[in-house]
Parts: C-alpha cells; sequence; structure tokens
C-alpha cells in the first residue's frame, strides 16, 4: 500500500459523504418549502380566518414570520406554487414526517388522523386541479435530481408538459441553475417542438451546457438562509473576490470621506428575482447612498447597466426625502489593472455631481488600489 493510495481513499471518502451531506440540505429544504406550501394552500381553503387575511395572507405571513431568514411574501408565493405543481411528492414528505412532531395538517380533525393513505387522500383533495398527469416525474426523482433552486426555476412555467420537458433536459444533462434558466428564457422547449430533428438539438445543447457543481446546491442563498449562516458566504463567487471586497471595505472606510457601512452583500429584490450588492455605504456628508460592485472580470455593458439598475431601485426605494441621490461605484479588474466607473443614473444636479467628485475617492486612486491589490495576489 503506498501513500497516493492513502490520499486517494481519503479524497474519495470524502467526495463521498460531502455529496450526502448536500443532497440531505437540499432534500430537507425541499420537503420545508412544499410542506409550507401546503399549509398555505390549506389555511386558504379551510381556515376559518381566511376570509379575513384574504389577499394580504401571504404579506401577513411574511411580517408575522419574519425572524425566521429568508422567509418573504415572494418565498411563501413561491412555496405555494411548489406544492400546487408538484402533487407527487406528497407521499415522500407524509412518510418523511411520519412519527415526528411536524404536523400533518393544522386542523385537528386531520391530525387525528394517522392513517398514511387517508393523510394523501386529504393532502390530495386540497390540489384537486393539479393532479398527477402522465407527463410528471416521480417525486423521488425530483427530490434527489433537482434542487430547490432549480425547483424556483421551473415553477414559473405554467405548462405541465413543458415543465416536465425541462426537468427531463436538466436532469439529464445535470444543468446548473444558471444553465437551466438560460435554457427557459431562449425558448429550448418552443425551439424543439419546431426542429424536424429534435433529438440532435437536445445533443448540441447538452454538449454546450454548464454542468452544476454538487457544492452548488450547499452554496445557494436558499440553503445558507435554511442552516442560518450568513448569506453573503454563498455568493461571493472565489477567493479572490472575497479578499478584493475585504480590503476594499476597508480602504473605503479609512478613506475619511464620511463613508459609514451600511451593508455587504446587500440582499435586494427587483420584480422576481433576487440580486446582491457587494457594497452598501451611507455617505454622511453627501447625504447619499453609495454603492460599489466590483466584478473580477473584463468590463462589459452587463456591469454598468446592473449597476444602474441597483441606483435606480434605491432611488425608487430607498431614498429617504432629504437624502441626494444615490450614487454607484463600479470597479472592474482586467489583468493587473483596472477600471473604474460611476453611475448617476437621474443625477440632473449639477452642483451636486460637482460636490460628490470632490467628496468621493478619484478614479484613478480607486484604479491604483485594485491593481495594487491583484499584483500581491498574484505574486
Amino acid at each position: 500500500m503506498n501513500f497516493n493510495y492513502l490520499v486517494t481513499t481519503i479524497e474519495q471518502t470524502h467526495s463521498h459523504f460531502q455529496q450526502q451531506a448536500t443532497k440531505a440540505v437540499n432534500v430537507s429544504l425541499t420537503f420545508r418549502n412544499w410542506l409550507i406550501g401546503y399549509y398555505i394552500v390549506e389555511f386558504e381553503q379551510k381556515g376559518e380566518e381566511r376570509a379575513k387575511y384574504g389577499k394580504k395572507l401571504l404579506a401577513n405571513l411574511a411580517k408575522s414570520c419574519s425572524s425566521i431568514k429568508g422567509l418573504d411574501e415572494r418565498t411563501f408565493r413561491n412555496f405555494r406554487l411548489f406544492y400546487l405543481y408538484y402533487p407527487q411528492i406528497e407521499p415522500l414528505v407524509a412518510s418523511q414526517i411520519q412519527n415526528s412532531p411536524i404536523r400533518m395538517s393544522l386542523t385537528s380533525e386531520l391530525e387525528k388522523n394517522e392513517n398514511l393513505d387517508s393523510q394523501l387522500r386529504i393532502l390530495g383533495s386540497l390540489t384537486s386541479e393539479f393532479q398527477l398527469t402522465e407527463f410528471q416525474l416521480k417525486g423521488s426523482i425530483i427530490v434527489q435530481s433537482l434542487s430547490y433552486t432549480h425547483i424556483e426555476q421551473l415553477i414559473t412555467i405554467e405548462n405541465n408538459i413543458k415543465r416536465s420537458f425541462y426537468e427531463l433536459e436538466c436532469i439529464k444533462g445535470t444543468w446548473s441553475v444558471r444553465e437551466l434558466k438560460h435554457q427557459i428564457n431562449s425558448l429550448y422547449y418552443e425551439r424543439s417542438g419546431m426542429s424536424i430533428k429534435p433529438e440532435m438539438l437536445s445533443e448540441i445543447t447538452q454538449q454546450k451546457a454548464e454542468i452544476a457543481n454538487p457544492s452548488d446546491i450547499v452554496k445557494s442563498v436558499y440553503a445558507f438562509e435554511f442552516l442560518g449562516l450568513k448569506a453573503k458566504d454563498a455568493v461571493e463567487e472565489n477567493d479572490l473576490e472575497s479578499a478584493l471586497l475585504d480590503h476594499l471595505q476597508d480602504f473605503m472606510m479609512e478613506m475619511g470621506h464620511g463613508f459609514c457601512l451600511e451593508a455587504r452583500q446587500k440582499k435586494i429584490l427587483i420584480g422576481d428575482e433576487y440580486f446582491f450588492i457587494d457594497l452598501v455605504f451611507y455617505h454622511r456628508i453627501l447625504k447619499c447612498h453609495v454603492l460599489v460592485e466590483l466584478k473580477v472580470e473584463d468590463f462589459n455593458h452587463h456591469n454598468i447597466g446592473q449597476l444602474n439598475t441597483y441606483v435606480n431601485y434605491y432611488k425608487a426605494n430607498m431614498m429617504q426625502s432629504d437624502d441626494n441621490p444615490t450614487i454607484g461605484i463600479l470597479l472592474v479588474t482586467h489583468k493587473n489593472t483596472a477600471l473604474v466607473e460611476f453611475a448617476t443614473t437621474g443625477m440632473d444636479n449639477k452642483l451636486f455631481v460637482s460636490k460628490y467628485l470632490l467628496e468621493l475617492p478619484k478614479k484613478e486612486i480607486l484604479e491604483a488600489f485594485i491593481t495594487n491589490e491583484l499584483q500581491k495576489w498574484n505574486s
């Protein structure tokens, strides 16, 4: 027995149990979200106070459950859809929570019934319009093969056949969430239907597809929030980006220009999608928010467009009546150099523009800082 064999064995053992732990986290998260969706539907249909809450049920739930990380109106809405679109998960959930303190139902009449088949009939009665069809995959395949983050993309599709198409292709190719989203947006299903040889299109698509990494599941925001960890750790893409942000945060605070740190990896909801702003400061002299985005890549117009979107979001949702317009700073790395751009969407006050140019670090200073950091990292 040689040393390399020992190392290989340890690596294989680590990989095996890491994958098991990853799957366990995903299964628990998926079951929890489906069951919460069931509770919501049951309350809507059988709750004594359902009329009192009406359309504001999810908003009231979000307010009352604010102590639980990651639960908001949007996630509750998605849990509800998840339950309705995936009735085939019922027996898995019911079996999982048998002999546990978790309620099978909200109503005492249903709780008294301990027979599993009866419980499933009760669950199924709530989703009569969403019964299983021949086009739906088994619940066990869905739970074991797809993360809840994948499911979040799939529940945007109302058509059962179309949804099943993407489930099959995603599982077959072990797509990343980003790849699944890309294929849905590129109308892969529709293009497949129009193709003379859809199997050829499938083969080409699968060859080019981005493959999921098993660790992506536990690195997702949903998993981090579910486990009570800091979401920011899930969205920093690599060690270089994390180190640069650490030093940039300290650098900005030490500039002595009135920067007060409000958040790192600030989570915001735009439409139905979450975004994360790298650094959010409030400048007490300028009386405005300063948003900083760092991209470890070449400059592209998507970068500045995304930052402008964040600036507009703050203008519409976060600015107080006496605040000045929000400023965005984009830092992009290119090899051992840096590019800095300022985003000032809608800033028409020329006096203020002149003032902020005096108070904020000059572009040259920020570019020199990033370049210096990159050189230290590469040395």
